[in-house]
């Protein structure tokens, strides 16, 4: 019997995001809190970019932002969000969605399944996913459980399961 694998991804669905933001936009031009305050969101290249007059507007847009990610089904681990700083008279925030996994994480992951998950579980790196195999399907959904229930940095997705 041939093994069975899955994939081990991190991505996120482009056009969530983008929804995510043409409604934070839509809530900024409307939110009364956001009025005389030159508050905006917009994209620009791979980033988004939130401005405002005060510190404490610029977070509030970021939280608008947080919110209707969450809403669209995109973990707040993909955004990869800067610190506010000033830009003449106004702060910014620049924030970008990551995807993929990087060396590090993808390193950390297999050594988690390595020591934790059943000994007939294999997995090696492919750029930036990981390839799971096992011959038993029941240890692979162990293992996504065992990683599920890990506090990791990025957001993971099971994708190919065959």
């Amino acid at each position: 019997m041939a093994d069975s694998t899955f994939d081990i991804v991190s991505k996120v669905d482009q056009m969530e995001a983008d929804n995510a933001l043409h409604q934070a936009q839509k809530e900024v031009v409307q939110r009364y809190d956001f009025k005389n305050v030159g508050a905006s969101i917009e994209q620009s290249g791979e980033k988004v970019l939130m401005k405002a007059t005060s510190e404490e507007r610029v977070k509030a847009i970021l939280e608008v932002y947080e919110a209707k990610l969450i809403k669209r089904g995109i973990s707040l681990r993909s955004l990869d969000a800067g610190e506010p700083y000033a830009s003449g008279k106004e702060y910014r925030i620049e924030a970008s969605l990551k995807a993929g996994i990087d060396q590090e994480q993808a390193k950390k992951i297999n050594k988690i399944i390595r020591d934790e998950a059943p000994k007939s579980v294999k997995s090696q790196i492919q750029g930036d996913e990981l390839r799971v195999s096992s011959k038993s399907r029941d240890d692979l959904q162990s293992t996504m459980a065992l990683l599920k229930g890990k506090d990791l940095d990025v957001a993971l997705q099971f994708v190919n399961f065959r």
